[in-house]
């Protein structure tokens, strides 16, 4: 709404830039396609969830953090399903007929994502995903990386994370990732194609966010980093739709955002190993240290 002045108010400048990002992730998208399929980064989020399963005690050590979790998850879909998918499924009714009792699953499962990432940030601590992502560098033989911006505590054949060094990569939702991600919601409407087309265009800012740790860790300034994630686009795309496809998941989902924060560890490990001459080849993300990592205090 303008104000007395005539001029736009902050909201609707920040309204604005937000429906000019999904303008402008809708064009792209267009060219990424393939891309993003070859790049293979899409996998990562999986990986991140077979690492737990081969690391049980750093799922042990989350294990109160994902019990809230999936409490969390509980309610809140429970309150969307009884209070949301009747009546939007009886509003689409008039569009689409008998096919709104599918259609208005992915969008209740979308809405109720985006109210448990929410209360997630809110209520558990944002830094869980960086401790994660720190003692998967350190598992790989990354240490003097994590170093740069994590105290570390060896002792003997073990390493337990410290205190951060470094200010905690902001967790904060954006006016104009909101916007993107509710303009783009009404696309779920569209059986198959259109949740995939949602996937890609939040993906697209979602993915650059995984390895905002990883930016800050080399030291990147703003033009480092938009340079590295634009040689990187389709990947980037891919990886963030996936994650998000993972947090779309009725109850579990919430949770694989620590099992993300490991995939996106293991890909920072891999780009690490390719830039010092390692290529792809062995093993995910490197072979594990033989060193038990610990990821520390971790508060609730």
């Amino acid at each position: 709404m303008p104000s007395d002045t005539g001029k736009p108010s902050r909201i609707q400048r920040e309204l604005d830039k937000g429906l000019a990002y999904a303008k402008d992730d809708a064009k792209a998208i267009g060219s990424l396609g393939a891309d993003a399929v070859k790049s293979t980064a899409y996998l990562y989020p999986i990986y991140g969830v077979v690492y737990f399963a081969k690391h049980p005690k750093l799922l042990e050590s989350l294990k109160p953090l994902i019990i809230r979790s999936l409490s969390i998850s509980l309610v809140t879909l429970s309150v969307m399903a009884t209070f949301a998918y009747l009546p939007q499924a009886a509003v689409l009714t008039v569009i689409l007929g008998p096919l709104s009792l599918i259609a208005a699953i992915p969008l209740v499962l979308a809405e109720s994502y985006f109210i448990i990432l929410f209360l997630h940030r809110t209520f558990l601590t944002p830094a869980v995903s960086e401790r994660i992502f720190d003692a998967v560098l350190v598992q790989k033989g990354h240490s003097a990386l994590v170093e740069q911006g994590r105290a570390l505590n060896k002792r003997g054949g073990s390493v337990e994370l410290g205190k951060s060094l470094l200010s905690p990569v902001a967790s904060k939702f954006s006016m104009q990732g909101v916007v993107r991600y509710f303009v783009t919601l009404p696309l779920n409407l569209i059986p198959g194609v259109g949740t995939a087309i949602f996937l890609l265009l939040n993906g697209r800012k979602a993915g650059p966010a995984a390895h905002d740790r990883y930016f800050q860790l080399k030291k990147m300034d703003k033009k480092a980093k938009q340079q590295f994630v634009e040689q990187r686009s389709a990947a980037y795309t891919s990886f963030g739709a996936a994650s998000l496809l993972l947090g779309l998941i009725p109850l579990f989902g919430p949770a694989t955002a620590f099992t993300s924060a490991a995939g996106a560890a293991l890909w920072a490990a891999d780009l690490e190993k390719k830039s010092q001459g390692g290529g792809k080849g062995g093993e995910l993300g490197g072979k594990d240290e033989n060193v038990d990592v610990g990821v520390g205090h971790v508060e609730l």
